[in-house]
């Protein structure tokens, strides 16, 4: 049998994104060229390699199978060009990231801009969820690396990279001063307005279980869909809060919010990049992995 070597690549693309918009663009192609040689491709190898429904495409049982030996070929084949390319030049290609808000303001912000700056052919598609549509768009295929906030549980196959830790405090606004002049039980605080992350979220799920071990119902008066519209909520006094400690250092020194002291304390959290091992990885994903663990080492 001999299949035409771009009907593979573009086979790669599809089976990795398992959307035939995405691998257009990351082919530079268009989705029609895409869809015929797809054609082409399962008429010449006598067999369905991609399902197709009102949510999308899907690898079929042989789709699955072909594409776990593309793939490797395929990296095999890039890492060689890479390796023959390397000396004395720019790396170029682009990283798809799927990212939480609280790791976007965490990290990922100082770290694209140092990236940007040392390898500017590299190209960003940059997609945010909660934690748990990262996770579930990178299983699929649909991004290259996702940066997300634990709590959070994975496939065996998904690799997981501590990049930074942080701890959640609990803030407040102006009209509740009264709350930072002596350390309370959270059961003290029960009465109180509270504003969290929207309940599709793992963050609301850590909080809701640290409530339940100390004895608290959460019942929030807000809930937000990212953690960036946490801050200006319990400034404005509508309600009081647990954000991540880093995101809020300055508005603690500007009097904007003040830290309400508690005996009982979240556990610390994590910011990973996570990867999936099965597919393999581009020279400009691996640079990028190593430039968010640098900050690890830091």
């Amino acid at each position: 049998m001999n299949v035409n070597y771009e009907y593979y690549k573009v086979f790669y693309y599809v089976g990795k994104y398992q959307n035939i918009t995405k691998a257009a663009q990351a082919l530079e192609s268009n989705q029609p060229n895409v869809t015929r040689v797809m054609k082409l491709l399962e008429s010449e190898l006598g067999c369905k390699l991609l399902l197709r429904s009102n949510k999308g495409i899907s690898l079929t049982e042989k789709g699955e199978l072909l594409y776990e030996r593309v793939s490797a070929a395929f990296f095999q084949i890039q890492a060689a060009e890479e390796e023959l390319n390397r000396d004395g030049k720019l790396i170029e290609g682009t990283i798809i990231l799927g990212t939480t808000e609280t790791a976007l303001h965490l990290i990922l912000f100082q770290k694209l801009k140092e990236f940007k700056r040392d390898n500017p052919k590299v190209r960003f598609q940059i997609y945010n969820y909660s934690t748990k549509d990262a996770i579930s768009e990178l299983t699929r295929g649909a991004i290259d690396i996702s940066v997300v906030t634990s709590p959070f549980s994975v496939r065996k196959h998904i690799k997981s990279e501590k990049v930074l830790e942080f701890k959640d405090v609990l803030i407040c606004g102006s009209a509740y001063t009264d709350l930072t002049r002596k350390k309370r039980h959270l059961t003290e605080l029960v009465g109180y307005p509270w504003v969290c992350l929207g309940k599709n979220t793992a963050t609301y799920d850590m909080t809701s279980d640290f409530f339940l071990k100390n004895g608290v119902v959460l019942r929030p008066d807000i809930e937000v869909a990212t953690s960036d519209l946490m801050v200006p909520m319990i400034r404005n006094n509508l309600g009081i809060g647990y954000v991540p400690e880093q995101l809020v250092w300055a508005e603690l020194e500007a009097g904007g919010v003040y830290r309400v002291p508690v005996y009982e304390e979240m556990e610390t959290r994590t910011v990973c990049a996570l990867y999936d091992a099965k597919r393999g990885q581009s020279r400009c994903e691996k640079e990028f992995l190593e430039y968010l663990l640098s900050f690890t080492e830091k």
